[in-house]
């Protein structure tokens, strides 16, 4: 899909959201304005703050506008109602326990409802929005496919899956070439290229034969440019790559990298780390301040040894460092060794509550501000697991280029604790590359909220 038409997408259904909610908000307040006394408008105010802010927390944190979530009117549908749900039981959660009694009862119950049925007019009305976009001529490429291989099936498929502004009119092959059924018509040979595109008002030509394999694309190239047809080389790199690879450029340059790393960029690095920086020192002074002494105190009345358990792990670039955590097990040798098992006798009664609850992870706030782990990464492994594992999984020390989290992509979509078989560290493995070649500043916050909602429900996983 064009960028610059998805933002204006996902711009306009935001908007769209925002209307619907607060004219839900007005209506009712119109409706009910002579029963809500005029020393009541400041409780009101900040319930109208407080549910837009939530609204739009908890639409990012969910995704809820990503391309992918949109593009599809099913999923988008089944997401915005799971929101909904969310937003409705905080939304409730925040007057219970706020204590908010000025807000008229029966004006939040006809502002959820009108709600409700709002957003469902709006994901019509999307859908509407969407079918319109794809029958104005004026909006739509249409788009003609040069060659007829597996790189041409599969950006056919793409077409049908990702672009709304985009129509595949069909594929331009020579007939000995074809050599199986196409879901789209070959519709001439490889020197009727420009007839057909000016026949059929073709604005783009995707080319999956390069220059390098037919000369004559040169020429064709010349003549699109002539007819103001844009033309566009797709090359199978699959002989020299079995991945999908990253294209970038040192002046005219072409380098193909084997994955998207947005912290390779210097100002991004920043981003994470003044936001590492603020997280972990307001915890450290505010929260470590008086619960290590109070952890610690119930530590050591319980089994004798230090309150901290230091261990060494596998940090960025593979270099080690000191794991910081509350200590959770009697003092034994096989600490670093052996993790932790369902039921592992060598944890204490006050540890089980401290792994339970991830209070134990909270001096790792400690290891984040002296830069040695980020609040959101891969979790560090132990230098033993770190050996065993890169044996096993393929592409293991790649997780190795970030600094290590003290939560994770992987642990918020529940692969965390006790490994028991190589699938479950291969599954923990993709997540984790998956957020080295996906993250963004708002990745981390979604993923720190997640991890709070986590915790807060109860992980079967810690123990």
């Amino acid at each position: 899909m064009n960028k610059q038409f998805k933002r204006y997408l996902q711009t306009t259904l935001i908007l769209l959201d925002l209307l619907v909610l607060n004219i839900c908000f007005i209506i009712p307040g119109l409706i009910f304005r002579g029963r809500i006394p005029q020393t009541y408008t400041k409780a009101y105010i900040s319930f109208f703050f407080f549910y837009n802010i939530l609204w739009i927390a908890l639409s990012f944190v969910s995704g809820n506008y990503i391309e992918k979530i949109i593009l599809q009117f099913e999923t988008f549908t089944k997401r915005t109602l799971q929101v909904f749900i969310l937003w409705m039981i905080m939304l409730l959660l925040y007057l219970f326990f706020s204590r908010e009694v000025q807000v008229s009862r029966l004006f939040i119950v006809a502002f959820i409802v009108l709600f409700s049925i709002g957003l469902m007019i709006n994901r019509f009305l999307y859908l509407g929005i969407r079918n319109y976009f794809k029958s104005r001529d004026s909006f739509i490429n249409k788009v003609l496919i040069l060659g007829y291989n597996e790189t041409a099936d599969k950006l056919a498929s793409y077409f049908e899956q990702e672009a709304i502004n985009s129509s595949l009119i069909g594929f331009i092959e020579d007939e000995d070439n074809v050599k199986e059924l196409t879901r789209y018509p070959v519709l001439a040979g490889i020197k009727d290229t420009i007839t057909i595109a000016k026949d059929f008002d073709v604005q783009e030509i995707y080319s999956t034969i390069t220059p390098e394999q037919n000369i004559f694309i040169y020429k064709l190239i010349e003549m699109a440019e002539n007819e103001c047809i844009r033309f566009k080389v797709v090359p199978n790199l699959s002989q020299f790559f079995s991945k999908p690879v990253v294209v970038d450029y040192i002046r005219d340059l072409p380098v193909l990298s084997m994955r998207s790393e947005p912290l390779d960029d210097v100002g991004n690095r920043l981003k994470k780390r003044f936001l590492d920086v603020v997280i972990s020192l307001f915890v450290v002074v505010f929260v470590l301040s008086w619960l290590i002494p109070i952890i610690g105190l119930l530590i050591m009345i319980e089994s004798r040894g230090p309150i901290f358990f230091k261990q060494k792990r596998t940090g960025k670039n593979n270099q080690p460092f000191n794991c910081l955590k509350f200590r959770s097990m009697k003092p034994n040798k096989s600490a670093d060794l052996q993790q932790a098992t369902k039921n592992d006798m060598r944890v204490t009664r006050i540890g089980r509550i401290l792994r339970k609850t991830s209070l134990d992870e909270f001096p790792q706030f400690i290891n984040v501000l002296r830069g040695e782990m980020s609040l959101v990464g891969p979790r560090p492994h132990m230098v033993k697991h770190t050996d065993d594992y890169s044996k096993i999984v393929e592409q293991y020390m790649i997780r190795h280029f970030l600094k290590p989290g003290i939560t994770g992509w992987a642990q918020i979509n529940g692969f965390r604790g006790e490994i028991t078989e190589p699938r479950q560290i291969k599954l923990r493995v993709q997540n984790d590359l998956w957020y080295l070649e996906n993250w963004n500043i708002w990745l981390d916050i979604r993923i720190l909220f997640l991890t709070v909602y986590t915790i807060a429900r109860g992980d079967k996983n810690a123990y």
